[in-house]
């Protein structure tokens, strides 16, 4: 039996999963690796330790599935997106660590560019809104503050990319300067409309083009995998951002189906089919994958900081020894005791957009208990979802019906249950809801033929668990709009008077 295997290259750690045709995991391996804070707002990662971590797990996950090379038909790659890298091209050596998507170093830039009335130009061709979370000014920045390093691209010595365009590289030991549209597309520097570099993008942002990648589809032969033994010979070919992977994995490949990941990270998707719709309500308008010359587009929601709070509750406060011990010590109250907790430590995201804004705990008393904190940690994951959906919804001009839902916080119970009280719609769980995973793996099984069509991937897809809604919607209106009333205090309280 043949199988694909996937690299799955997230925020905080390194995996790669070995998937059979049913699209059940074989193997799974992953190491965390190291997140680095230099300044307050400022995340990076080395980008070398990204690359050791991925080639190990990926040996290891091969070698526990007990597989040769010759049975792995394809490999593909679901990345952290919009963190930003640029590395030489005959030494592969980074100039400078990889800039975290989460990073808020280039808030000013972006506040100056709006200011001089870039905001609306950005949107129409990127489909992006005006934010340091996206890779442009992360570049900029890199150029601007790194010694010798614009003088270096503007001689062609450099090459940038976000991490799927660096795993790509290594992979095939520098032969491979490639990225795919759905990562692309979350650059600043990708017209949409017309899948191309845009040259008055690179202009405005004083990029040189030689630095970009190749841009190609995200199911495709991209090339042949030298760099890892294991998997020598054996062909690249699928590449896409991690949440669209995880879209394509949940089988949400009708237009009006979404999904939600609950990684370190929130994203949801809704898939829009081949238009590129607009948003009203200050969501991205992004690619979610090109099969085959057809280019599917999707309305995302992006919350900064959703199962990372739980790292901080552990990592941080030193509340719980492991994530997993949130859910038993949230269980300990019955109710959140009029605590809320807003996860705006790296600002936030859709469709507040707020790089000002930070983290807050409000409503504390003298009976307040780390069981409190845990469980408003969790709600206040669940709340920002919620507001995601409402913005969805309205530029959908449909509320959204079901709501699929993976990455590791959905094993969280509570929190899958308070979620589906929040939207009063069901919420969906899959048997494998390491769906991003799985999205990688299918891309890239469909491109050499181990999975013959879509109706594969949907036969595939199987039901853990369905949330139904437990809670009144007047019960879950009262608690929203304390929820309202705590973000608004969070709001703008990094940025300088």
């Amino acid at each position: 039996m043949k199988v694909v295997v996937a690299l799955d290259q997230g925020t905080t750690s390194s995996r790669a999963i070995v998937f059979d045709p049913s699209g059940a995991m074989l193997a799974v391996a992953q190491r965390e690796f190291a997140q680095h804070f230099p300044q307050p707002g400022w995340v990076e990662h080395d980008a070398n330790e990204i690359w050791r971590t991925q080639a190990d797990v990926a040996a290891e996950a091969i070698a526990t599935a007990g597989i040769a090379k010759g049975d792995i038909a394809a490999v593909g790659i679901a990345n952290q997106r919009e963190t930003t890298l640029i590395w030489d091209r005959q030494t592969g050596e980074p100039v400078y660590r990889a800039i975290v998507w989460q990073d808020r170093r280039t808030a000013e830039h972006c506040d100056r560019l709006r200011v001089e009335g870039h905001q609306l130009m950005l949107q129409e061709r990127t489909g992006l809104v005006l934010d340091a979370y996206f890779s442009a000014t992360k570049v900029a920045w890199l150029l601007d503050h790194v010694e010798g390093v614009r003088d270096r691209a503007e001689r062609g010595e450099l090459a940038f990319g976000t991490i799927d365009t660096w795993l790509a590289w290594q992979l095939t030991d520098g032969r491979l300067h490639v990225t795919d549209v759905s990562n692309a597309s979350r650059t600043l520097l990708y017209n949409i409309h017309d899948k191309t570099w845009d040259e008055e993008l690179l202009r405005l942002f004083d990029i040189p083009p030689s630095l970009l990648p190749t841009v190609c589809s995200s199911s495709e032969v991209y090339g042949e995998i030298t760099a890892i033994p294991a998997l020598a010979g054996v062909p690249l070919a699928g590449m896409v951002g991690d949440q669209q992977a995880a879209t394509f994995g949940q089988a949400c490949l009708r237009p009006g189906m979404a999904k939600n990941t609950y990684g370190t990270g929130c994203f949801m998707l809704l898939n829009t089919g081949e238009e590129a719709k607009s948003s009203d309500n200050l969501l991205l308008t992004t690619i979610a994958w090109q099969r085959g010359g057809r280019t599917t587009y999707a309305l995302e929601g992006s919350v900064f900081v959703g199962g990372a709070i739980v790292q901080w509750l552990r990592d941080g406060l030193g509340m719980i020894e492991s994530a997993a011990e949130v859910e038993a010590l949230a269980a300990t109250v019955s109710d959140n005791g009029g605590v809320y907790l807003v996860p705006a430590h790296a600002g936030l995201g859709a469709p507040h957009w707020d790089a000002y804004a930070r983290g807050t705990i409000v409503g504390l008393t003298l009976g307040s208990t780390a069981g409190h904190i845990a469980r408003a940690a969790l709600e206040g994951i669940a709340y920002q979802v919620a507001d995601l959906a409402d913005a969805m919804g309205g530029d959908a001009n449909a509320p959204i019906d079901e709501l699929r839902v993976d990455g590791g916080a959905a094993a969280n119970d509570f929190l899958m249950q308070f979620q589906a009280d929040l939207l009063q719609v069901p919420v969906v769980r899959p048997t494998v809801f390491e769906t991003t995973a799985l999205g990688a793996a299918y891309l890239a099984g469909l491109a050499v033929g181990y999975w013959a069509s879509d109706d594969d991937v949907v036969g595939n897809w199987q039901v853990d668990r369905v949330f139904e809604p437990q809670l009144a919607a007047d019960q879950t209106n009262g608690l929203r709009a304390r929820w309202a009333a705590a973000l608004d205090r969070s709001r703008g309280w990094a940025q300088e008077e």
